[in-house]
């Protein structure tokens, strides 16, 4: 299979780091700060709600180089979440008893240890949720992935840009759309989103400068063409927003756009959508330990609060409940509009 194309790492770009990628963005002129857009919805401060899901990047190794990845991941990169890590997160889910584990990538399952946490986690009764791009799992060492989700009920987060192949293989590679399709195959096959508890929910973001459509609306015509076209069930569909950094800030700065799309997203900010903005809820921690606010603070290496500890290893979950969130102009991706979160739209 061939691929689109390699990563801002390999390729010695200046948006390869957090840092560049943040100096950037603050060079454009917008018609309010996110803190004001805030303040103007009495949420600045904010602050987290309760943590309810802790969501762990196991690095960014993955099998797709895929356009808009906001990680930068694919197959060149080496970074992987140590052992040390790996057992710090579970001492700090058998102390704090967080209800949900959000296991993300890269692709995550090529994480050696991968089977083992999902086991270990589900033994805790944690929720377990599994963010696939779906063609991992075809790979001959991690064909058993599925079935070991099944066994532990885990839920399946997969992406797939569109349901045809067309624009789904521009954004992510030459056949990875009919990869996918015989994925999800698999994965029905096992039970997955056939209503029998085994949760198998879609994951679609716009291949360009504008906001999702209606979720809602949106999920009713992918369930009729994905069982039309291919016999495909499946439970829930998430929309989510491009955020403007990463793979996606190269893609808007190559198009001289990434001023107009940030002003689209400020224009369209929702104080519904941005009370339930997944920060709120949702601890982040690096594939090196570091603790983040989201997953999208985490690729801009825009660290937590000094105030709180900054590792896993000496996470406190009091502090970190009491903390402030830290927040910059890319957050207006997440308030625009229906919002956007790693669960699809919020408001």
């Amino acid at each position: 299979m061939s691929r689109i194309l390699q990563t801002l790492e390999k390729r010695g770009s200046s948006l390869a780091s957090g840092l560049g990628q943040r100096k950037r963005l603050s060079e454009f002129t917008l018609p309010r700060s996110f803190e004001s857009a805030l303040d103007s919805s009495s949420l600045w401060p904010l602050h987290p709600t309760r943590v309810e899901v802790l969501q762990i990047n196991l690095g960014k190794r993955c099998n797709q180089t895929c356009k808009h990845c906001h990680v930068d991941a694919g197959p060149d990169r080496k970074e992987v979440m140590p052992r040390p890590v790996v057992e710090a997160v579970f001492r700090f889910l058998e102390r704090t008893r967080v209800p949900t584990l959000d296991i993300t990538g890269g692709a995550p399952e090529l994480h050696p240890d991968f089977r083992e946490m999902v086991v270990r986690a589900s033994d805790l009764g944690a929720h377990v949720m599994h963010r696939c791009n779906l063609t991992a799992v075809l790979l001959p060492n991690y064909a058993d992935i599925p079935a070991l989700l099944a066994r532990h009920r885990v839920e399946v987060v997969a992406s797939l840009p569109y349901f045809q192949g067309r624009e789904t293989d521009a954004q992510r590679g030459d056949g990875v759309f009919d990869e996918s399709i015989e994925s999800l195959r698999r994965f029905n096959a096992l039970g997955y989103g056939k209503g029998t508890g085994l949760t198998l929910n879609l994951v679609t973001n716009p291949v360009g400068t504008y906001l999702p459509p209606d979720q809602g609306s949106l999920e009713t015509r992918w369930k009729a063409e994905m069982r039309r076209r291919y016999g495909i069930e499946f439970d829930r569909l998430f929309t989510i927003t491009n955020i403007p950094i990463s793979r996606f800030l190269e893609f808007l700065e190559e198009r001289g756009k990434t001023h107009e799309y940030l002003t689209m997203l400020a224009n369209a900010y929702n104080p519904a959508a941005a009370a339930g903005v997944m920060c709120r809820n949702t601890l982040s921690v690096g594939w090196d330990g570091r603790l983040y606010d989201c997953d999208f603070n985490q690729m801009l290496d825009l660290p937590i609060d000094a105030s709180v500890p900054q590792t896993i290893a000496d996470a406190d979950l009091t502090l970190l409940e009491g903390r402030e969130i830290a927040v910059g102009p890319h957050c207006f991706g997440c308030t625009a509009g229906a919002g956007s979160s790693c669960g699809g739209a919020v408001a």
